[in-house]
């Protein structure tokens, strides 16, 4: 039975929901669209079904989805190079942080430091899966270290 996802998020919990959601997808830069006119990002990626992958399934999944935030004031980088299309990300969490209500920054993690940062008006996202799921031969997996917060990680290098 195939199980299409559409999720809006309003809000903080929502979007925890979407973040859950979308760990371990991945995309290529190519697949980042920022719509300055519109005022909203769209990225497309293949996301991990976490939603089927229940503890000694052999048949894990993925899924063509889009994410869609409207009601973007400005999008902003950190180790993207927008050039290299070709280029893979792996995203790891989707955070609201809300500093002029409803106003507030949107930060999509990536793995090795990598983040899209999204001044909002206020949080309005869409997660939407595009079609059929697919097999995939290994199930995402994360070292504690990786897993741990950021203070965490400098804390223990140093």
């Amino acid at each position: 039975m195939d199980h299409a996802l559409k999720l809006i998020a309003l809000d903080r919990d929502d979007i925890e929901v979407i973040s859950a959601h979308l760990q371990d997808a991945v995309l290529r830069v190519g697949d980042i669209h920022w719509l300055a006119r519109e005022n909203r990002l769209v990225v497309v990626a293949d996301r991990f079904d976490w939603e089927t992958a229940v503890c000694n399934n052999p048949e894990w999944l993925r899924r063509r989805s889009a994410l869609r935030f409207d009601r973007v004031l400005a999008c902003k980088a950190k180790q993207i190079d927008a050039s290299d299309k070709e280029g893979v990300l792996n995203l790891l969490a989707v955070e609201f942080a809300e500093n002029d209500p409803p106003g507030g920054a949107i930060i999509l993690h990536f793995s090795n430091g990598a983040a899209l940062r999204l001044d909002v008006e206020c949080l309005e996202c869409e997660l939407a899966d595009l079609g059929p799921a697919w097999k995939v031969a290994a199930c995402p997996q994360h070292s504690e270290v990786e897993d741990a917060p950021v203070q965490q990680q400098q804390a223990s290098r140093g």
